[in-house]
């Protein structure tokens, strides 16, 4: 780092702490990181050493001055007895040595000091609490000072034992706390994705994701179907029989070892009948750099992911008195290894089309293996992430995992160009249907505008018929697939022209389903007008939305005749909404439909009442506003799930909203929520909390 003046180093620590931030908040509050961590990990080194150089500069506010990340909203929250601190990093065999030394000057330590060696588990961090060896709190991390309530949850997790096994002599800790790790084994993890894949649901993005979101369900009988394990590594605090208030037990009295020690703790965790990681034992840097070397060699071979190893001083009355830096032990340290990186080529670049027609580049690559797989293509995001990374069909590129899970361009080798490499130019047309595509203000994304794209095609005619919307029984997704397939329908207009003949050419699809199929469609026509609007699946109009538009304009007409003014008179209706409906019923397509709608006689009656939320579940009186898409629901699916647990829908952010809940490719909303400092929950955990088999099982 080279040399700079107070002025130089306060705009430098200023532009750090904004970035440190920014990507804190995509990782820890989204789940959506945007750069590996390898090179977060830079930007926040970089950070601590400038604010140690200049120790006047350091501000409370500063992420190196803060323990953790965000508590979620869906789960009462109970303050930590301690903090529950994270560890200082290291990545090189430097920073180990130079640990070692600094435990030996701040202890004064003039013999040997010994050092337990764990592999770091990659999932989320537990603390459990024990009343006379029965369990009676389980807390997530949360922010370090206060966390979640999960103990219902953590009770279906069959590695944790609800009951202390009694100790030799029959001995049982009045109170214990200990800190440990619920994960997802990487065999569990694949055949969990099998599954959801099976039944038509996204698949988890990685092990830790999963595990969190298991965790987090509102129905424990949910969590219980996750193949959810844990391992403990920490006696936080323990209390014996007639000496309430004693940290540590002294050495030998419990009949196995020294518990005041690291090693003694393990023991004494597994004597309580707790799970315990695997361990090595160090007594100098030389011995630690040789334990790192041999976990990273072997961390492939462990049945959980691990990124990195936990070196923690063995004398734990020692690190006691060590102390900590406020936000990390002195006496402990992470080591972090070096993500694996290979080289491979860029074969070509493809458009994928999502289902609310957003365009997907992905890298296909030459098959490379790289942590334990072979990868053969990876996602590129967005035209950003292209251009800042300067990513071209041919180019050879180096590629990581991130998290060893997901596959990630890290760079371009140009040094490897030949001249004959070309860059990707993005498409003014559907690759699909040839329609417009856009790149909203404000988004990342581009879109595709055809209402009858065949890539959105079918998610659309399944909304259209959906419950909230024109409730069509038996227009399930099989009979879409086969109309589709058959060439029957082009848009959800077709849909009121089928004959008997024609559902009955379908597969499995008889006389008697023809007539109830038929009999289904034509009572359609008479749905409320607020379930018409909302069936036109218009970008922004939810179910909520569509209700307040429909009782202010009375009419299909006059709501599709207002000007923007008009509409952001409604209720809930902001400037983005408003945008988007005039976009969407200006478009071709849209009006070919409304002309198909009305010549098939649907009448959109007025009268409709809105769904009540549930009185008496779990979020009743929390205010709810969702961006941007949910992976594995649909945004009528969602607002449902929210109204069953006694919350109520909005479509606007306002001071009221309790939380906001963002998806993919959020809009403006998002924005709003972080001007007026709302709590922003990831899709990923919302979707988790409230899934369809845990509302299901809360019905029954």
């Amino acid at each position: 780092m080279r040399a700079m003046n107070e002025k130089e180093a306060r705009e430098r620590i200023e532009w750090l702490r904004r970035e440190i931030r920014e990507h804190q908040y995509r990782y820890y509050v989204l789940d959506a990181p945007t750069i590996p961590d390898s090179e977060y990990d830079k930007l926040y080194r970089e950070l601590e050493d400038l604010e140690r150089m200049f120790p006047s500069l350091v501000t409370p506010d500063s992420p190196t001055q803060r323990v953790g990340g965000e508590v979620s909203p869906a789960f009462r929250s109970v303050p930590h007895r301690t903090p529950v601190l994270s560890l200082s990093n290291a990545f090189t065999e430097g920073e180990v040595v130079a640990f070692v030394r600094r435990v030996y000057d701040l202890s004064g330590a003039k013999g040997p000091l010994d050092f337990v060696v764990e592999p770091k588990i990659d999932g989320l961090s537990i603390v459990l609490r024990y009343e006379r060896g029965i369990l009676s709190l389980g807390l997530t991390r949360g922010d370090g000072l206060t966390g979640e309530d999960v103990t219902r949850n953590v009770r279906t997790v069959k590695s944790v034992p609800l009951r202390l096994r009694d100790l030799p002599g029959g001995a049982v800790p009045e109170f214990l706390e200990v800190r440990g790790e619920i994960y997802l084994a990487k065999d569990d993890f694949a055949r969990l994705n099998e599954e959801r894949e099976a039944e038509g649901l996204s698949s988890f993005a990685n092990p830790r994701n999963a595990a969190a979101g298991s965790l987090r369900q509102l129905d424990p009988r949910v969590t219980a179907k996750r193949p959810l394990k844990a391992l403990f590594y920490e006696v936080r605090e323990i209390e014996m029989p007639g000496n309430r208030g004693m940290l540590f037990p002294e050495p030998g009295e419990l009949g196995f070892g020294p518990a005041a020690t690291e090693t003694g703790s393990l023991d004494l965790l597994k004597a309580l009948g707790f799970p315990v990681p695997p361990y090595t034992k160090a007594s100098s840097a030389e011995e630690l750099i040789a334990s790192i070397s041999h976990w990273n060699e072997f961390r492939h071979t462990l049945p959980y992911d691990t990124d990195g190893i936990v070196i923690k001083l063995d004398d734990r009355e020692l690190a006691q008195r060590l102390g900590s830096t406020g936000h990390s032990p002195r006496a402990s340290l992470a080591y972090k290894f070096p993500p694996e990186q290979v080289e491979t080529k860029v074969l070509d670049i493809i458009l994928q089309v999502g289902r609310t027609g957003v365009l997907t580049p992905t890298a296909i690559l030459e098959p490379v293996r790289v942590s334990g797989s072979t990868v053969s293509r990876a996602t590129l995001h967005n035209e950003d992430v292209i251009r800042e990374k300067d990513v071209r069909i041919g180019d050879t590129v180096v590629l990581q995992k991130a998290g060893d899970v997901i596959p990630e361009i890290v760079s371009v080798v140009k040094e490897k160009r030949t001249g004959r490499e070309v860059e990707f130019r993005w498409p003014d047309k559907c690759p699909a249907c040839g329609s417009d595509v856009v790149r909203y203000p404000g988004e990342v994304a581009y879109r595709c505008t055809g209402m009858s794209c065949p890539a959105q095609l079918r998610e659309k005619l399944i909304h259209f018929a959906s419950r909230d919307a024109m409730d069509i029984r038996g227009l399930g997704p099989a009979v879409v697939d086969a109309l589709l397939d058959a060439g029957l329908v082009k848009d959800a207009g077709d849909i009121y022209t089928l004959t008997a003949e024609d559902i009955q050419s379908l597969p499995r699809q008889g006389e008697k389903s023809a007539e109830k199929l038929l009999a289904a469609i034509d009572e359609s026509r008479g749905r409320p007008l607020a379930r018409l609007i909302f069936a036109l699946g218009i970008r922004h109009v939810g179910l909520s939305a569509s209700y307040s538009l429909a009782e202010h304009f009375g009419s299909l007409d006059a709501f599709l005749e207002a000007t923007p003014e008009e509409l952001t008179q409604v209720p809930d209706i902001g400037p983005l909404t408003a945008d988007s409906i005039v976009k969407a019923r200006s478009q071709p397509s849209m009006k070919e439909l409304i002309s198909k709608l009305k010549a098939a006689g649907v009448k959109a009656a007025l009268a409709a009442e809105r769904p009540a939320q549930k009185a008496g579940g779990p979020l009743e009186g929390q205010t709810i506003v969702i961006t941007g898409t949910l992976p594995g629901m649909t945004r009528q699916e969602a607002e449902e799930k929210i109204r069953e647990l006694g919350g109520t829908v909005s479509s606007s952010v306002s001071r009221k909203t309790s939380f906001v809940v963002v998806g993919d490719n959020p809009g403006s909303k998002l924005d709003k929520a972080r001007e007026l400092g709302i709590r922003i929950v990831p899709a990923h955990e919302f979707v988790a909390m409230v899934t369809k088999e845990g509302v299901l099982a809360n019905e029954g």
